[in-house]
């Protein structure tokens, strides 16, 4: 029945037909392979209306390095200047072949020079933030300064080139100004301090702000050096009280200098936090008359100062009262 019908041959491929025998079959795989292809390349096709500006951008190459004698064709102000700098040391660094400098901190400039200048394609510390500075520097000096995050001057945005002038500076340490100028010009209340009768003698040049303290960061307050005893800070000039004694004045050991004295300036003779050396004692000594010790007369202890009789304030090696 209907044996010789196409359809009759397609089921007789199951029972082992050869393909060249049915050429029913052969036009209709062709066809069906064409629609697939068909389909496949509409599948792919972008939608209708797309624009090609619509399609992802080619990644943009990276830059190169140019080297420093590339910048001194524009930059030949700064380049004259910049033999005496520290930061000519970084093209002896390892892995520094080249030479580089300038693009140590700008960053690699072959992209600034071809597009003429282009200010967007190079890094200007003078326009970026003060933490994209600081984390530009601190690539380099973080190991000299681990604490400057954790710094007053870090927290209130006062960064590296707050300071320091890279380029245009005669200082060492390529500060804008030397010390105390450039510290005064936010401590104004220390400076004033350091104009007191009695001060340290930073506005004559012989100590300077960061003999004590560290600009950088420290774990102590108001970046005060740290030190394993904090006294230190106080005893490496003033030697004659650094002790160790065999009785120790507690408050000396306890809470330091600054229990007692004003650091940068005061009104009082040997910087002390107030002007009758008795008031200052009795703020942890009850009040006493020197006649229940000496069997001087009543108001005696308003007359002469403790100091008349304990001289060894800071500590004694020979009496526990630390008297004479």
């Amino acid at each position: 029945m209907h044996t010789d019908r196409p359809v009759t041959r397609l089921f007789s491929l199951s029972n082992g037909a050869a393909l060249g025998k049915c050429p029913g079959l052969r036009v209709f795989l062709m066809i069906l392979l064409g629609a697939g292809m068909v389909c496949a390349t509409a599948l792919a096709a972008p939608p209708q209306g797309t624009k090609a500006q619509d399609a992802p951008a080619t990644p943009a190459g990276h830059a190169e390095f140019v080297g420093s004698d590339t910048c001194a064709t524009c930059h030949a102000d700064v380049a004259k200047g910049f033999a005496t700098n520290p930061h000519t040391k970084m093209a002896l660094m390892p892995g520094n072949a080249n030479g580089v400098t300038c693009e140590n901190c700008h960053g690699a400039g072959s992209e600034h020079v071809a597009g003429g200048g282009d200010v967007t394609k190079i890094f200007d510390p003078a326009k970026a933030s003060a933490k994209d500075v600081d984390t530009k520097c601190l690539s380099c000096h973080a190991g000299a300064h681990p604490n400057f995050d954790r710094s007053p001057h870090a927290k209130a945005n006062v960064g590296c080139t707050s300071c320091h002038s890279i380029h245009g500076s005669k200082e060492d340490t390529l500060l804008k100004a030397p010390q105390p100028t450039l510290c005064f010009q936010c401590h104004g209340d220390q400076k004033v301090q350091f104009g007191m009768p009695f001060h340290h003698q930073v506005n004559e040049g012989l100590i300077k702000c960061s003999d004590c303290h560290d600009v950088h960061g420290t774990f102590g307050n108001s970046n005060i050096k740290s030190t394993a005893d904090q006294n230190a800070i106080c005893t490496k000039c003033h030697t004659d009280v650094r002790g160790p004694f065999v009785y120790e004045h507690a408050p000396v050991k306890a809470e330091g200098c600054l229990s007692c004295h004003s650091p940068h300036g005061s009104q009082n003779a040997r910087l002390l936090n107030m002007p009758s050396i008795n008031t200052l004692c009795n703020q942890c000594h009850s009040p006493v008359s020197s006649h229940t010790i000496t069997g001087m007369g009543s108001g005696s202890a308003e007359l002469a100062p403790c100091t008349s009789c304990h001289t060894y304030i800071h500590g004694s090696n020979i009496n526990a009262a630390f008297l004479r």
